[in-house]
């Protein structure tokens, strides 16, 4: 909600906001791109059906390719709709990854001066591929183990088929390692997600979170 141009709360719930970095370069074409789509639709009609969730999860969605684009700015998800996603161009994952940290930033920021209580923000990485060359992969894994370890955000990336496991290892804290998707299973990642996310605002501060079991989605997850 805007009054004169400036953001107002809607409500006064304990704020969560979840940033999802996707990565729709050309190797994303076919069913990938589809099953992406599917699962972020998913996310988003699963949070919308929980009350408590849809009151304090804020989403923003970035997708990157050749350029960064940010999709949908921090909202909840009543307010907006799932853009559909479409692929085109390379692999700007660290500039993306690097828009999402702003955005933790800049909403945190308005959070504090409108007085609204926050969990710590999530930001979820999903890519099948390697970041373009020109894309500077230690100094993000720097600004992650900072962020991670002041406890200004959680940082979590997925690896579909393709990608540089590697490179994700090096820009996740170790408390976080990444995954690797089994297949195409977008959508059983994102029903994780949304239970996740309602797990975790529904929490009261101090409580020990115990998160749903990945065994759906994860390749190689084992109990």
């Amino acid at each position: 909600m805007a009054f004169n141009n400036v953001e107002t709360p809607e409500n006064f719930e304990q704020k969560c906001l979840c940033v999802l970095v996707l990565d729709v370069s050309g190797s994303m074409s076919g069913d990938p791109i589809d099953q992406l789509n599917n699962g972020i639709n998913t996310f988003h009609e699963e949070i919308k059906t929980d009350s408590t969730a849809s009151n304090r999860l804020e989403v923003c969605l970035i997708e990157f390719s050749s350029d960064v684009n940010v999709l949908v700015e921090p909202s909840l998800v009543e307010n907006f709709t799932m853009p559909r996603l479409i692929t085109k161009g390379t692999t700007k994952l660290v500039d993306g990854v690097r828009e999402a940290i702003q955005k933790v930033s800049e909403r945190k920021g308005w959070y504090k001066s409108t007085g609204q209580r926050y969990y710590r923000p999530w930001i979820i990485l999903m890519t099948d591929g390697a970041p373009d060359s020109d894309q500077d992969v230690d100094s993000l894994a720097n600004e992650i183990r900072t962020g991670t370890a002041n406890k200004s955000f959680f940082f979590f990336a997925v690896g579909v088929q393709g990608a540089n496991m590697d490179v994700l290892t090096k820009i996740s804290s170790p408390e976080m390692p990444p995954s690797f998707l089994k297949g195409l299973k977008f959508s059983e990642f994102f029903k994780w997600l949304s239970a996740s996310m309602t797990t975790v605002t529904g929490s009261k501060d101090g409580d020990t979170i115990n998160m749903p079991s990945p065994a759906s989605w994860m390749k190689g997850f084992k109990i």
